[in-house]
């Protein structure tokens, strides 16, 4: 460690961030960095403990302690107190793809799991994190590096979210030919139109990507495989096929008058908001002026509420079933694991600042949903909800009526859609992921893998990133006989 009382001597400070006032006026991120000599300050409070918890990456308590890729994290945060960005970047790419996504969007796990927390304030791991790959990219570091010799094995990646970029960058380095398949009309899976330009604005996307054409990736997007291009043709073309294609399949909720106009989900809506601002267009799902519902309280929902906070919606309210979290934690939710504790994130901050009030509304659904002679939302009926022998049941006599012009639907998702599947031939779980032996990536049929949220479920993008890496070395020893992925 740099410091071995850094701890002690410094208090945590985080990136500053825009007033709600000014940052709801664009949809532009709105942290403004610490200087690099504050920001070794940071890097001085690590421990660097004898067990560090923050790269470890394990289940604990059902939940995952620490950073699912394993980073150094300890190492580079010291490189970082004695400004040694260079050598900090190259430790941190080690483990790593994308540092430039997991810096923005990442809840930060590994800061959950720091020793500093236990009775203080963690380590700034994540801020830590953006400036040393922000700083690579400005002195040059980030630049292109492509294969110096190619196997001549042909690979094709479908899905170019996080874990088919991770997969297909693991192996172009290792001098395969890769090709990603993207059905959308630009690539980035959910990084580009699921996730808002709030917390990851799409230039950095686009940079990244730059970069790993330049490193010899083909992209081709606008191509929806198993519907524009068959599974017979993509075999016959590769050596061997990765489904990365992300749980698309969003989870409904069916009640009375689902059929209304104006109620969408959150996934089409956000990419409606994204795609719109990239395309300088004005044909875009709007908020603006509507009373609003959010059903969800997740990550998702947040960003919806953000997102309409920024249309200029009427009011928002946003529905949890499970009640509120604790302040702190509880007794039967210690360090490490994660803690299951109330937090409030940056589009309900908004909306509170906005409306006067959070817009979350615990322990409550929808029970019917109102329309007019004409089909058109004009309200829904809530309910209460309460759990009852392990199952939620809805509580007798506490109906009550909203207004409503939109509802967002954020309840999450049930799995992949099952049109790949079928065109690859292969089997599935009853949750509809694409089924693998435990602890393997391979399919049912040979020569083809998967990785990624259509492999484990909807999760976060730092495990995604983590499944491109382990299908990659899968992928490569049946390829070569050997791996040094």
């Amino acid at each position: 460690m740099g410091n071995p009382f850094g701890f002690m001597e410094y208090e945590r400070k985080e990136p500053l961030c825009s007033s709600v006032s000014e940052r709801i006026k664009n949809y532009n991120e709105f942290h403004t960095p610490l200087s690099q000599k504050e920001q070794k300050i940071q890097g001085e409070r690590c421990m660097n403990c004898g067990v560090p918890f923050c790269q470890s990456g394990m289940m604990i308590g059902g939940m995952i302690s620490g950073c699912p890729l394993n980073n150094l994290v300890p190492e580079w945060n010291y490189l970082v107190s004695i400004g040694a960005w260079k050598q900090a970047y190259e430790r941190l790419k080690l483990t790593n793809n994308f540092p430039e996504f997991t810096s923005r969007v990442c809840p930060a796990l590994c800061e959950k799991a720091c020793t500093c927390g236990v009775n203080g304030e963690p380590v700034t791991t994540r801020s830590n994190e953006y400036s040393i790959i922000e700083n690579a990219y400005k002195e040059g570091y980030a630049m292109p590096q492509p294969p110096k010799v190619r196997t001549g094995k042909k690979i094709a990646v479908i899905g170019s979210g996080p874990s088919g970029l991770a997969a297909a960058d693991q192996l172009n380095k290792r001098g395969h030919s890769v090709t990603v398949y993207e059905r959308s009309d630009r690539v980035g899976g959910l990084l580009m139109y699921g996730i808002p330009n709030m917390k990851l604005e799409k230039h950095v996307v686009n940079r990244k990507i730059d970069i790993m054409k330049a490193e010899g990736i083909t992209f081709i997007s606008n191509t929806d495989v198993g519907k524009d291009i068959s599974a017979e043709d993509i075999l016959k073309q590769y050596d061997r096929v990765i489904l990365a294609c992300g749980a698309s399949n969003p989870r409904d909720i069916a009640v009375k008058g689902r059929e209304a106009n104006g109620i969408y989900f959150a996934v089409d809506f956000l990419k409606s908001t994204t795609k719109a601002l990239l395309d300088n267009s004005e044909d875009y799902i709007s908020a603006k002026d509507k009373n609003v519902i959010v059903i969800g309280g997740g990550d998702t929902g947040n960003d919806c509420v953000g997102t309409c906070v920024r249309h200029g919606a009427k009011s928002i309210v946003q529905l949890e079933m499970m009640p509120k979290l604790p302040e702190t934690r509880a007794e039967n939710n210690p360090w490490p694991e994660y803690p299951r504790v109330f937090k409030t994130d940056y589009g309900q901050e908004e909306a509170a600042e906005v409306y006067g009030n959070d817009p979350r509304v615990y322990q409550t659904t929808v029970k019917e949903f109102l329309s007019d002679e004409n089909n058109n939302l004009t309200g829904a009926v809530l309910v209460k909800v309460k759990f009852e022998g392990g199952k939620i049941v809805q509580v007798e006599n506490s109906e009550y009526t909203v207004n409503a012009d939109l509802v967002l639907i954020a309840a999450g998702f049930l799995g992949s859609e099952s049109y790949i599947s079928q065109a690859f031939d292969i089997q599935t779980d009853k949750r509809t992921n694409i089924f693998t032996e435990k602890n393997s990536h391979k399919t049912s049929k040979d020569r083809i893998y998967t990785a990624g949220d259509v492999h484990i479920g909807q999760s976060l993008v730092v495990r995604a990133i983590r499944e491109g890496r382990d299908c990659a070395k899968e992928v490569d020893f049946d390829l070569m006989g050997y791996t040094n992925l």
